[in-house]
């Protein structure tokens, strides 16, 4: 269940949580995975035939998803501290960005924080196994992972090419600039 820093204020309950995002925009659901998924789900790393058995048991989430967001593709995402380059890979997602599509994210393992500048708010998500999170286009994010640096994560796209990070200033975007 995801939890929301904000200045002096953690948010834990889940319906608390959910009506803080969405009155930011953000999509924000808790799904579990089966639970049939958790020999794979608690390997560390992943070859790419374990990690399409972990995508086909989650074909269900995709088939819901697809309805009701319109979709088209997904993958999956393993990070964690024996990942080759893993500290470049989070370097590219750790500033302040907007993608140009949705970022959504179906937590599977591990956990994160995605941090965020909204209306002038500066908060943090910290998100865990069985969160999704869609963040709209255009939403000035950052992603690292926390403490304990590992994650799997599904990620849905309508399409990919809006993926690619576009940094942005922080200190316009608090300014309202």
């Amino acid at each position: 269940m995801a939890t929301i820093l904000r200045k002096n204020e953690v948010i834990k309950e889940n319906d608390k949580v959910k009506q803080f995002l969405t009155g930011k925009g953000i999509v924000y659901e808790s799904f579990s995975a089966p639970d049939a998924l958790d020999p794979i789900l608690n390997q560390k790393s992943l070859n790419d035939a374990e990690k399409e058995e972990l995508l086909s048991g989650l074909e269900y989430r995709f088939q819901e998803l697809k309805d009701k967001f319109g979709y088209k593709a997904r993958d999956l995402v393993v990070l964690h501290d024996e990942v080759p380059g893993i500290k470049d890979v989070l370097a590219k997602f750790d500033k302040l960005h907007i993608h140009t599509d949705e970022e959504v994210r179906y937590i599977i393992d591990g956990s994160g924080v995605f941090g965020f500048i909204i209306g002038g708010e500066k908060f943090e998500v910290h998100v865990a196994k069985g969160d999704f999170i869609s963040i709209p286009e255009n939403t000035n994010h950052w992603f690292t992972l926390d403490e304990a640096f590992r994650i799997k994560a599904v990620r849905y796209f309508k399409d990919n090419s809006g993926w690619t990070p576009v940094y942005v200033d922080e200190t316009k975007v608090l300014a309202g600039v």
